[in-house]
């Protein structure tokens, strides 16, 4: 395993405003407010159109995260982390895929019975997460996960990678042999 990365010290007066904004221009376009994100149910579509049990929706707020999206004006740029938020329909599943860049926790902000599978070198891990339940997944292990409620959930992704590489999936699973649209 990896040791930690100690990131570089910053002391104020290290800190700069970017160069044609003022200070208030410039913190002012580190909010994201909820009022004008867009969930974006098609960053995931080619999974969906696959199989509908994949549908689910993500909202960004840091940076695009590992959905494949490649741009979005409409997010805080990502220094360290992203973070988005993603709805699952009741029944849905995100398919085992794997990083190998970057940690991903999971946030449940709102839902019952998300079940969380973790599989690493044979062995598989799973645990059943609701509201306010948290798990941190390493790089380099698979972790997918299905909403086993009735009711649809909602969860926090906050990935350790400014730009994620996009995810892998099992060889053995038909997502693997899905030719991904660039968008």
């Amino acid at each position: 395993m990896n040791q930690p990365v100690k990131m570089a010290e910053i002391m104020p007066e290290d800190v700069v405003v970017p160069e044609g904004k003022t200070f208030e221009q410039w913190l002012e376009s580190r909010i994201a407010r909820y009022d004008t994100r867009k969930l974006d149910w098609n960053a995931l579509k080619f999974q969906a159109d696959y199989d509908p049990k994949y549908r689910r929706a993500q909202m960004r707020y840091i940076g695009t995260g590992a959905t494949g999206v490649a741009h979005d004006d409409n997010v805080v740029p990502a220094e360290h982390f992203t973070f988005s938020t993603m709805v699952l329909p009741a029944g849905c599943e995100g398919p085992l895929h794997l990083h190998t860049d970057a940690e991903e926790v999971f946030f449940v902000l709102r839902g019952r019975k998300l079940r969380f599978m973790v599989e690493h070198q044979g062995q598989r891990f799973e645990a059943v997460l609701g509201e306010r339940d948290l798990i941190s997944v390493p790089p380099g292990m698979y972790r997918g996960l299905v909403n086993e409620g009735i009711e649809e959930a909602l969860m926090l992704v906050i990935i350790g990678s400014t730009k994620p590489e996009t995810p892998t999936y099992p060889d053995d699973h038909p997502l693997s042999k899905v030719k991904r649209p660039k968008t």
